[in-house]
């Protein structure tokens, strides 16, 4: 009998252990139990993959998303604002040189960083996007201020670089953006061209067209809100825009239904409106929002783009249930509810 009890003990602690262990991994928070706020984020989908990543790299990106999380998580559980939160985050990821957005981002054809960026709170409906902006430091912080001090939403290039002048924001020569590992990449796509390698279907290549950074969250007020930030897509020529800064495309909050943040090639994204129309499968059919985030993520984008339509969102909605949704190899996320729970994940569920 003890020998039993001893097998027994042992199966339990041993499941424990890998339930455990995929918490940790895993951060969609799939219990319909409301919350009282809540925030997840994302760092770009992609050919992500444990086998092509040192183990001091994952630290790296593990270390800069519980750093980024945290600080917005704060400022929910001390009853700041949804937006705020989202801002804070985003602007930790801008300034990490590992992420295609702010210092990190991607170079274009001519070997320059032109950022793009949006946010959008969901109480008022209220959004802000910046476009192709080359020496604002921080892109979201510029998409916050086109939302609350201009009549528009989206401003781009000059003008942008001008309002974010006259309204303070950090200001950084273009050398600051460029890193080692941009300028290898551009010089690889480059060969690959060269080359006549090109391909949709060529993983290299449908992976320079992704990376973004993003955030969404729930505040106690009620209030939801989501903000993405990139750099585009690598060698990336004549003015060209993604979904990121498009609201409704990359970007969108309701407090009706959702918030969104996506990532992935922005073309699809921008043709298949994705961030909103996850929140009118949760409006006007009544879907739950891990139900439609499947189905534009796995079903809807890869039809639209032939199979190119690659790439993932973070969401949540206005109970405070949690999706991250990907048909990539990988997505860099992390979560926090309003017990305390961190939950980070790189690699595919």
């Amino acid at each position: 009998m003890k020998n039993i009890l001893c097998i027994l003990s042992a199966i339990i602690i041993c499941y424990s252990c890998k339930e455990s262990s995929k918490k940790v991994e895993e951060p969609t928070q799939n219990t319909t139990e409301k919350v009282s706020f809540a925030i997840l984020i994302h760092g770009g989908a992609g050919n992500i993959q444990q086998k092509n990543m040192s183990d001091a790299k994952q630290i790296q990106y593990r270390q800069i998303l519980e750093e980024a999380i945290r600080a917005g998580h704060s400022i929910l559980k001390n009853r700041g604002a949804s937006l705020d939160a989202v801002q804070k985050t985003i602007t930790i990821l801008e300034d990490s040189p590992l992420f295609n957005a702010g210092r990190g981002a991607v170079l274009t054809n001519t070997g320059t960083c032109e950022h793009d960026a949006s946010i959008m709170d969901g109480k008022m409906l209220n959004a802000g996007a910046s476009a192709g902006t080359k020496t604002v430091k921080n892109p979201i912080t510029l998409a916050r201020a086109v939302m609350e001090h201009s009549p528009h939403v989206m401003l781009a290039r000059d003008g942008a670089e001008t309002f974010a002048k006259e309204q303070g924001l950090a200001i950084v020569e273009p050398s600051y953006f460029y890193t080692e590992k941009s300028r290898k990449s551009l010089e690889y796509i480059k060969a690959l061209e060269k080359n006549n390698e090109v391909s949709f279907y060529n993983a290299d290549i449908k992976d320079s067209k992704f990376g973004t950074v993003g955030c969404v969250a729930l505040d106690k007020h009620g209030n939801l809100a989501a903000g993405t930030s990139t750099g585009g897509m690598t060698n990336k020529r004549w003015g060209r825009i993604g979904d990121s800064p498009i609201i409704g495309a990359g970007t969108y909050a309701n407090n009706k239904t959702c918030a969104v943040s996506c990532t992935g090639w922005g073309e699809y994204f921008i043709r298949g409106m994705v961030a909103h129309d996850i929140s009118a499968l949760v409006e006007y059919k009544g879907l739950s929002l891990k139900e439609a985030s499947k189905e534009v993520i796995q079903k809807k984008l890869p039809s639209i783009g032939d199979g190119a339509g690659g790439g993932g969102i973070i969401a949540i909605d206005k109970n405070g249930m949690m999706v991250t949704e990907f048909n990539t190899k990988g997505m860099f996320r992390a979560s926090m509810d309003d017990k305390g729970e961190l939950n980070i994940g790189m690699f595919n569920k």
